[in-house]
């Protein structure tokens, strides 16, 4: 699905030195390779402040308790995400309120989200999934409508671009309170291990949010506030440094694969290709087909049978997993994602793929629905 070996061959010799760098220094921790990646994060997002973590399900949890979220408020989010969206808010004793996704789209349904809102919502968490921002105006003026706080999932839309209708231009992960992104290696910005940050343009949220990441602390052995010790290594930072430097054109590589599978698939009867939005730019975290009529299962099979991987994300609603029976949901209770889990494809995506490889692939399913 990624080919991270051919990616990291391309760029070998200024990864190895960047590596080298930050093991002569023997700076692991905190070194300044850390600091400069934020630096250099901050100018490409256009925001005030970066501060890095551990990964991106920690950001996810240090953005809540940075805000204040106490046991019992609900927080509102989507149905159909990853795990990490909704696991941080139990492990905060928080409650999760999961919403539709667009069908179109796969992003939250603005109207699913209005119609959740109760007293007890404290913050409203968009995922923009598989690369392509959630529809942020509408639902920021939902959100300032009702003082709710905005935190932006940008894992899977490092670089992708929202448009506002006064022509405004901003980068995922910007437009709430708070944003938060994982480095984990098959994102379209990824580091060799774990890595995360949170991005805000509030000074003093700033400020504790780097508190928090680092038990709390702002003068060392001084505690003001509980935290958590999630840093990004410097080893990280320093690849990180390396990569975001061709992160535009990392993204630019995947909507030209993503262009050569809509010209191919587009027009195949039962399959649906990714839906652009007219606010978004789409960035190609994976390219997700939609298949009907119950052939997704068969037509994976078919593309494993010729050695082309593919993956469904996801299959399984979080409303149905088991970890989450405790909130009382039925299985029709959100049809749209239960339907979506039944139909989605996601096929090879990343920077290394070339047209021979595409044309085998699209090839292998036009055989298939002749």
């Amino acid at each position: 699905m990624v080919d991270l070996r051919s990616q990291y061959e391309r760029y070998r010799a200024d990864i190895d030195n960047a590596i080298s760098g930050v093991i002569s220094s023997t700076a692991f921790i905190r070194g300044p390779a850390v600091r400069q990646f934020e630096e250099e994060l901050q100018r490409y997002l256009g925001i005030s402040h970066v501060i890095s973590c551990a990964n991106g399900t920690d950001a996810l949890q240090i953005a809540m308790m940075a805000l204040g979220l106490r046991p019992g408020d609900e927080v509102i989010t989507t149905n159909f995400t990853f795990i990490a969206t909704v696991e941080v808010i139990g492990l905060l004793g928080l409650t999760p309120v999961l919403v539709e996704p667009d069908p179109g789209t796969f992003n939250i349904s603005i109207e699913a989200v209005r119609k959740a809102i109760t007293s007890r919502t404290k913050a409203i968490v968009p995922v923009h999934l598989f690369g392509q921002c959630a529809d942020m105006e509408p639902l920021l003026a939902l959100a300032n409508e009702h003082g709710i706080h905005v935190i932006e999932d940008a894992a899977q839309a490092t670089g992708a671009e929202y448009r506002f209708s006064d022509g405004t231009v901003k980068k995922a992960g910007t437009m709430g309170i708070i944003g938060c992104t994982s480095f984990f290696p098959s994102k379209n910005l990824g580091c060799f291990g774990d890595g995360g940050a949170l991005f805000t343009a509030d000074d003093e949220l700033a400020a504790l949010i780097r508190s928090i990441t680092n038990h709390g602390m702002k003068i060392r052995y001084y505690h003001d506030h509980i935290g958590v010790n999630s840093r990004l290594d410097t080893l990280q930072a320093a690849v990180l440094s390396v990569k975001l430097r061709h992160l535009d054109a990392f993204n630019e590589s995947r909507q030209r694969a993503a262009a050569h599978y809509d010209r191919e698939l587009a027009e195949l009867e039962g399959i649906t290709v990714p839906l652009r939005s007219e606010r978004s730019t789409h960035i190609f975290h994976q390219y997700t087909l939609r298949v009907a009529g119950g052939k997704r299962d068969s037509l994976r099979e078919c593309l494993e049978n010729e050695g082309i991987p593919s993956m469904i994300y996801y299959p399984v609603p979080l409303h149905m997993q088991k970890a989450y029976a405790h909130l009382g949901y039925s299985p029709d209770d959100l049809p749209v994602t239960s339907m979506l889990s039944g139909e989605v494809l996601s096929l090879p995506m990343h920077t290394e793929l070339d047209d021979e490889q595409l044309s085998y692939i699209t090839g292998c399913i036009r055989s298939e629905y002749k």
